[in-house]
């Protein structure tokens, strides 16, 4: 079965739409995917780039990277020394801690890294010594009496040498390239915001090292080619060049890896993934003790709990890890969508192809179910006395572990982040009031914190006691009793807010730029895997509890997730299969802010005040309902432009048909007495108001036909094990797990996590 425009389950690459509107001559060009026709898990071999058209918009690779909006956020504009602060503050709070202390640090060393090769790339072009004077060169009066020829920019007339603008550009890339060895979504998206210098300056240190391994990684990123041309225009000698050179770092595989998606090479990209992580965890033995145990003593002792000493780099937390983890778990579960279509019949594949374009909609897409339903049922009894293949039931039972795989993944990938039910108020409006200060300059706070004699053998000195469960516990077999209740009045409702009396706890989850994408992954994994409707319920409440949590305060704002967009859409095309309570969205409508405490602390307050002004939330006002339909269709427009999907005409207008009908659908149920809107009273700091992608993906519409065509009785490798298993899932559930782990190459490396 051929393959269609590239995978957007993987996630999208913003930031081209305030480009190519620059450019109206080429944005048609700009708007057309690529699309292939190929068998599951091809592998492409690398071929020389085509000559792009002369219309085609050129850009760096690296803006065509994926996640690249989770990775947005103030972050990028806070001054360095205010960032650190913050980095450090978070650490320093107990678990669950805000943000994950591993990214948090990584963007820290990120903005140091850029901000530093900035520096010499600018003082290497203008030819100045001083970093004060390329400071200065930037903008301002230097820079005006340099281009009148006074000679005030070269350092009192001194000329740099080739040599000295060499040895600083090869600097530079240095620093350029320890960043992306960091995090290359992050990094790309920190060079995105600096100046353009930086775009060639691993291109000028080529010129005299071709062989350079730091500037082969950099240039990889920063090489313009056309624009959504990524996999044509890429291939894999200067990552081969570096992985050769460099066999120690697992950084350049996970870059290759990432470059196999682009080309649908999943295969590929799983085994350089899974070499990436036996490289690290050789490289890195498992997570030693950080020197903070020894900080601690010592504040135990002299009683400085306000200094909040600042965490050697060896010894802050990696993120590395948890990337690979991540990368790996989309690959298995897009191989196991991709062989969806071989372990079922071709029943529908014209009516699956019409819809395919997205010109169904919101309500094309339960008729294109109820109509593909219905003209399946006279063909079924024939498929039914034939019986599946002996390639579909290989097929399906490929599905099934792919899927397990990804659920491996993702689980590892939990394990690193943190959850609470009942944290109590005051610690969160501590970090609040620390963030608040940090930003405006006062470090009077920090003398007076409320908690600083109460327990010494806490970070922070946090006397009240809370819970604290790892991510990957929520969801196992037997989950923790004393979780608050979900979904009920009170989450749904956020008028109920101001219905209790103070509140003292509310739950808190470790903030991750990916863990919203993750989080629905999992029960788009658990439907391959065709975990019991009852069991899948108790899934899909978790993910919305933790998801409605999910708040990047202060470094992160909101994304758009993929992986939520396919979820919900999969719960459209398959009519609400596990019977949810209410809609997707608004069981993950943001929780509401605890007001009558943040009222009598005026913190979290002026928080959801600062939320409100960022994320620029629409407060609804009097109109007409002609006003109305035109608020509702400009938004259409605008938000269709930004869907890569979006690649012709009649995908335009589709995708601005489909926004259309889920808007009115959202507000005749709001205006019906239905579930408030998310947008209803104080929003959290990273709210992204739904806006996911009504088109129906690839992804999506695998996943939906396989809940409504494959079978689950006898004959199915899963049937009888459920039927005879039943009263003991729970503790019968991992035992798939072990059986595959032993069958595959990757068992190795599975074997050797526990070192």
């Amino acid at each position: 079965m051929g393959k269609k425009s590239k995978k957007p389950a993987a996630g999208e690459s913003p930031n081209l739409e305030p480009q190519t509107a620059a450019e109206p001559s080429t944005t048609s060009t700009t708007l057309t995917t690529t699309t292939t026709s190929s068998t599951t898990n091809k592998k492409k071999p690398s071929s020389p780039a085509p000559q792009p058209s002369p219309s085609a918009l050129v850009i760096c690779r690296n803006k065509h990277w994926r996640y690249i909006s989770s990775f947005h956020g103030p972050w990028l504009q806070l001054p360095l020394e205010v960032l650190v602060t913050l980095a450090n503050a978070n650490y320093y709070m107990p678990l669950p801690r805000p943000v994950d202390p591993a990214v948090f640090y990584d963007l820290v060393k990120i903005r140091q890294l850029v901000d530093g090769a900035t520096d010499l790339a600018v003082r290497a072009a203008n030819g100045v010594a001083s970093s004060a004077l390329s400071n200065s060169l930037a903008g301002g009066a230097a820079h005006h009496m340099q281009a009148l020829g006074l000679g005030f920019g070269n350092n009192a007339g001194a000329k740099l040498s080739p040599e000295r603008k060499f040895r600083m550009r090869e600097q530079a890339t240095q620093k350029l390239s320890r960043a992306y060895h960091l995090d290359e979504i992050a990094s790309s998206v920190a060079t995105m915001q600096s100046t353009s210098t930086l775009e060639n300056v691993a291109g000028l240190v080529l010129q005299r090292s071709p062989n350079d391994p730091d500037a082969n990684y950099v240039h990889f990123f920063h090489e313009k080619i056309p624009s959504r041309q990524l996999a044509e225009c890429t291939d894999f000698r200067a990552l081969d060049l570096i992985i050769g050179q460099r066999p120690s770092e697992c950084e350049p595989l996970r870059t290759r890896a990432i470059v196999r998606m682009f080309k649908e090479d999943f295969e590929g990209a799983v085994q350089d993934l899974t070499s990436a992580l036996s490289v690290y965890r050789l490289q890195q033995p498992r997570h030693n003790k950080p020197a903070v145990d020894e900080t601690m003593q010592l504040e135990q002792k002299t009683r400085r709990r306000r200094d909040q000493p600042p965490v050697d780099e060896a010894n802050q937390p990696s993120s590395t890890e948890v990337q690979l983890l991540f990368q790996r778990a989309g690959c298995y579960l897009t191989l196991a969508c991709d062989h969806v279509p071989h372990a079922l019949p071709n029943l529908h594949s014209e009516q699956n192809g019409g819809s395919r374009n997205g010109a169904n909609g919101t309500n094309g897409l339960s008729n294109g179910s109820a109509n593909g339903n219905t003209g399946s049922q006279e063909a079924e009894g024939d498929l039914e006395d034939k019986g599946p293949t002996k390639r579909q039931l290989e097929m399906r039972k490929t599905v099934r572990f792919y899927a397990k795989r990804a659920l491996r993944d993702y689980m590892e990938y939990f394990k690193h982040f943190h959850y609470s039910p009942n944290l109590p108020i005051e610690v969160s409006d501590d970090f609040s009031r620390q963030v608040n200060q940090a930003t405006h300059r006062s470090k009077k706070y920090y003398g007076q914190s409320r908690h600083a004699s109460q327990d010494p053998g806490s970070p922070t000195g946090t006397s009240p006691s809370h819970t604290i469960y790892e991510l990957a516990s929520l969801f196992s077999a037997t989950p923790p009793a004393d979780l608050p209740p979900y979904p009920s009045t009170d989450i749904i409702s956020p008028a109920s807010a101001t219905v209790e009396s103070i509140q003292t706890t509310s739950e808190v989850v470790t903030y991750h730029p990916l863990l919203t994408d993750a989080l629905h992954s999992l029960l788009l994994c658990h439907t391959l895997m065709q975990t019991s409707a009852k069991e899948l319920q108790r899934h899909a409440h978790m993910v919305a509890r933790l998801a409605r949590l999910a708040d990047g305060y202060p470094v992160f704002q909101a994304s758009r997730s993929p992986a939520r967009a396919d979820w919900i859409e999969v719960l459209r095309r398959a009519e609400n299969w596990i019977e949810l309570s209410s809609s997707w969205e608004a069981l993950c409508a943001p929780a509401p802010l605890p007001t009558p405490m943040s009222a009598a602390l005026g913190v979290s307050a002026a928080a959801a005040v600062n939320a409100l002004s960022i994320t620029g939330s629409t407060s609804p006002t009097t109109e007409t309902e002609e006003q109305r339909k035109e608020r509702m269709r400009q938004q259409a427009i605008i938000e269709a432009l930004e869907d890569e999907r979006v690649n012709d005409e009649a995908s335009f207008k589709a995708a601005i048909l489909a926004r259309q009908r889920r808007a009115e659908a959202d507000h005749a149920s709001s205006s019906s007495g239905g579930v408030p809107s998310p947008n209803a009273g104080p929003k959290r700091w990273a709210v992204d108001d739904g806006r996911e992608y009504p088109i129906l993906t690839e992804r999506a519409e695998a996943v939906a036909r396989w809940i409504r065509e494959a079978p689950t009785g006898p004959g199915t490798g899963t049937g009888k094990r459920k039927k005879k298993s039943r009263p003991q899932k729970k503790a019968a559930e991992p035992e798939p797990e072990k059986e595959t782990e032993v069958t595959e190459p990757e068992a190795t490396e599975s074997a050797a996590e526990p070192v």
